[in-house]
């Protein structure tokens, strides 16, 4: 009985992950990759983004790989909470190459 206790709990923890990774790729520009790397952050949801600082998610990133992590994954950051803290987003800035540091 213990087993198949320990089996439905790592089946939930799994099916939980799985239908936060899929949420997460709602996000313009989030795949696979993007989708892991937050949920890794502690992001479950699209809604969680909201407010957050995408700088502070992106230095975090780069503590837990221990070396800096492409400015790309930045840009996506920035695209991500702009989706999940606009309700009406302008197409263009649902882009993530439009969330580049300034020239």
């Amino acid at each position: 009985m213990l087993c198949y206790g320990l089996l439905m709990i790592k089946t939930t923890s799994v099916t939980r992950r799985n239908a936060a990774l899929k949420d997460l790729q709602r996000i313009p520009g989030t795949g696979p990759s993007i989708a892991s790397d937050l949920y890794g952050l502690g992001i479950t949801a699209v809604q969680d983004l909201r407010d957050s600082d995408p700088e502070a998610l992106y230095a975090e990133l780069c503590v837990q790989v221990g070396q800096p992590v492409d400015r790309c994954v930045l840009y996506v950051f920035r695209c991500a909470v702009y989706f999940a803290s606009c309700p009406d987003p302008v197409p263009e800035k649902l882009q993530w190459w439009n969330w580049k540091d300034p020239a």
